[in-house]
């Protein structure tokens, strides 16, 4: 392949293994990339849960424009990644675009502090009652979010490849330690993450926001200065050019040729390609791509070596099908988008708050807390998934058993509807007793009813990301070339971002229009006199149509290169579906 992804492919096979001495570093290193991502989990998904309640009751936003700014922050924080992404690549590496990421996230939480312990950096507040924020007091608010989304884009994008780094160069001699090292990175992230949401959040619902917020800032600055501390262990790769630049290229070398006329009856020998590739020609989808690998005249536009003398103007049949491939996949990708907007409902901390969290009489649970059951949930089903259920299902038939990436992906989302169901119906059942005991103009009562109720619904969304989301990465992984594997794990970015979007615009549509139709705002801050039980009825049903969508799309993208090989076996069955 000629361009930036042939000469990664190239360069991949003439690097030679690193030394001993080298991995003997890269090993020693580790420790400080994974204490660097954990403590980074632990700092900002600390922060996350309890963010509703500090818009509503310290800068006194109304329910809906509290969830909507948590959206655009969310959104905002993966779609860094991808951009983030592709300048480590290209330009900086990933050792200074991580190290930036440590240093921006660390200022961004501190500035959020900043407004915690600052009274003039916050509205003033009279009990509930609180006046509008001045545009300063929501700018120094939004400018830290704002960091903290170019830090969280930095790290995300290189962290886990850096670790990578440094026990090969895509030398595929260590992949029994690539393995165990992807599994300890995930562990001590997700671990991070359930501590974030437990621990701290208790700290901020016990201590207030200057202690809760102060300490995300110590463990962003402990991350960086662990991780700057070991600089003189870490192998640097430098900078190439990305995947992306290849994909771009294919598009500006069709717009170029867009008037020529092309042959339906052409020969392997007007394409050009990468000599001993099997795509000699390329496919007949999307055939305007193909008059970026036309040869017009071999002259002008090959050099002497075969490569394209300017890849803005010829690539070869490979990188075509490469763009083909994504843009294959696109349709499949967008089932996600929905699926992440109900992931991602803020609202579910104020049903949790409105309820009894007591675990004893004198233990009460944050309402932020009841995230970690999501997580671990999310954690316990990825081992049993793999460790127990899949063996034992193997050993009753006799033959190695597993669902394809597709599946879990349908799978994920059908679990997806049902938790909506159930925070529905809780929802429905929780109102109605706060109307019995009176408490329809009292929004921050709390009702005889326990929060525990509302487990199932974290347990259910745990194992709806365990399926959907892992399905997605390990099906673009498969689907995609090789040399785009790292697209695999920016397109489920791109869709947490895409349907923070999406989630913030159905809050706002619905609040808009309950209000227009002269009744009270489903969406409204006063949970006991609006229907949030509406709304969550609402995105029941826009998921589930999004399933119906979901087994459209999988049976007009055929059996995948996974289901190809005879990796699912429950294909069939959700397809019956169908």
């Amino acid at each position: 392949m000629e361009g930036p992804l042939a000469a990664d492919e190239d360069r991949d096979m003439e690097e030679p293994l690193l030394s001993n001495s080298d991995r003997k570093e890269g090993l020693r290193a580790l420790p400080f990339i994974i204490a660097n991502g954990a403590l980074e989990k632990l700092a900002s998904q600390g922060l996350s849960p309890s963010m509703i309640l500090y818009l509503t009751r310290v800068y006194g936003m109304n329910s809906a424009n509290a969830s909507n700014v948590i959206f655009l922050w969310s959104a905002a924080s993966n779609f860094t990644p991808i951009i983030c992404a592709f300048l480590a690549d290209s330009y900086f590496g990933r050792f200074r675009m991580i190290a930036a990421g440590c240093i921006i996230s660390c200022l961004g939480m501190f500035v959020l502090w900043l407004t915690a312990m600052i009274p003039q950096a916050r509205p003033f507040c009279d009990g509930a009652i609180c006046d509008t924020p001045s545009i300063a007091q929501l700018l120094l608010l939004y400018s830290s979010y704002a960091l903290m989304s170019i830090g969280s884009g930095c790290l995300q994008s290189s962290n886990l490849a850096f670790g990578a780094d440094q026990l090969h160069r895509k030398n595929k001699s260590n992949s029994g330690i690539l393995d165990r090292y992807f599994d300890l990175y995930y562990v001590s992230s997700a671990s991070g993450s359930l501590i974030g949401v437990s621990c701290i959040v208790y700290i901020q619902d016990r201590m207030g926001w200057r202690v809760g917020f102060g300490v995300p800032v110590a463990l962003m600055l402990l991350s960086t200065v662990i991780f700057l501390l070991a600089s003189p262990l870490y192998l640097k790769p430098m900078p190439s050019s990305s995947w992306c630049a290849g994909l771009v290229q294919v598009f500006v070398a069709a717009y170029k040729k867009r008037h020529m006329q092309v042959s339906s009856t052409g020969t392997s020998e007007m394409y050009h390609h990468k000599n001993g590739s099997p795509l000699a020609m390329p496919s007949d989808k999307l055939r305007f791509l193909n008059k970026a690998c036309i040869i017009r005249n071999s002259e002008d536009e090959l050099a002497s070596d075969g490569r394209a003398s300017n890849p803005w103007i010829l690539c070869t049949v490979e990188q075509v099908e490469d763009l083909k491939t994504l843009i294959r996949i696109m349709a499949l990708w967008s089932t996600g988008i929905l699926v992440c907007a109900a992931l991602s409902q803020p609202f579910y901390v104020l049903q949790v708050a409105s309820m009894d969290r007591h675990l004893t009489p004198t233990f009460e649970i944050p309402a932020g807390s009841f995230g970690a059951v999501f997580v671990v949930s999310l954690i316990l089903w990825i081992m049993l998934y793999d460790r127990l259920i899949l063996p034992l299902v193997s050993s009753c038939r006799g033959k190695p058993t597993r669902l394809s990436g597709k599946t879990r992906m349908g799978i994920g989302i059908l679990l997806c509807t049902f938790s909506l169901a159930v925070t529905a119906v809780v929802e429905s059942n929780r109102r109605a007793l706060a109307i019995k005991e009176g408490f329809s103009d009292d929004p921050a009562a709390v009702v005889n009813m326990s929060a525990f109720w509302t487990l199932p619904r974290y347990i259910l969304l745990g194992m709806a990301e365990a399926f959907n989301v892992i399905g997605q990465i390990e099906f673009f992984y498969y689907e995609l070339p090789k040399a785009m594997s790292s697209v695999a794990t920016s397109l489920f970015g791109l869709s947490m971002s895409v349907g923070n979007l999406t989630a913030s615009f159905i809050m706002t549509t619905v609040d808009n229009f309950t209000k227009a139709a002269g009744v009270k705002s489903w969406v409204s801050s006063n949970i006991n006199q609006g229907h949030s039980d509406y709304y969550y009825w609402l995105l029941f049903g826009l998921v589930f149509a999004n399933f119906l969508y979901f087994l459209a799309c999988s049976r007009s993208y055929g059996p995948s290169k996974e289901e190809a090989r005879g990796g699912s076996n429950a294909e069939d069955d959700l397809n019956n579906v169908n």
